[in-house]
């Protein structure tokens, strides 16, 4: 299996994502084929204790991630913001643009991992980027508020939804038909939306990290 492999030796940074000054983690292992963006939703942030458990694994795998705030504290405190694509899609440019330009990640491959609102952030994202997105996965995501955007996204897309998210799991697969690149749509049996049941969360990262493999142009084997 893709994430089976040991732990491996690696480095974090935490960062400033300009102008709006976004703090953020930066984590590399000690080879990366790839770096991996999360775009947290529903007005959490970077240290989501799922998109936490899912980077470590995808670090494991020999990815590296950046987990950053998509919203400052004050724009936080205001719930339209998390509602707002536009305004997080903007964000996850700026953490593009910080990635593109940094030392360290300039030519890793880039992925985008997305949850809730921040799925469609990152399908709106990587609709409008002059930078290729190598792949998108989505986690009990909205993809459905990508709207518009949805048939110019070129990169392979993963959706990932619980079985037991009905909702979410029947605008999952709206959002599906709408989509004009490769896609696929996973489903985790007996998962809620939080996929807080046991083995829940590691299926999420099994299908994530193959998917990356599979798709950033420089994967590990």
């Amino acid at each position: 299996m893709v994430l089976a492999t040991p732990a491996r030796r690696e480095r974090t940074r935490n960062i400033i994502i300009g102008p709006v000054g976004l703090e953020g983690m930066l984590a590399l292992p000690a080879a990366s084929a790839g770096i991996v963006l999360f775009a947290h939703g529903s007005g959490s942030g970077r240290f989501s204790p799922r998109n936490n458990f899912v980077a470590r694994a995808l670090r494991d795998a020999g990815f590296a991630t950046l987990l950053f705030d998509l919203l400052t504290d004050d724009e936080a405190a205001d719930r339209r913001n998390v509602f707002d694509i536009p305004l997080l899609a903007e964000r996850l440019l700026m953490a593009t643009a910080w990635a593109k330009e940094d030392g360290e990640t300039a030519t890793l491959p880039i992925g985008y991992f997305g949850a809730s609102t921040g799925a469609a952030a990152a399908l709106v994202a990587a609709a409008s980027t002059a930078w290729p997105i190598a792949a998108i996965v989505s986690r009990g995501g909205r993809p459905d508020l990508a709207g518009s955007a949805l048939a110019k996204v070129s990169a392979p897309t993963l959706l990932i939804v619980g079985g037991a998210d009905l909702v979410v799991l029947d605008l999952n697969r709206l959002a599906l038909a709408e989509l004009r690149c490769e896609k696929h749509l996973a489903i985790v049996p007996n998962a809620t939306h939080l996929f807080e049941e046991p083995g829940t969360l590691e299926a999420v990262v099994d299908l994530a990290g193959s998917w990356f493999a599979s798709h950033l142009p420089d994967s590990a084997e």
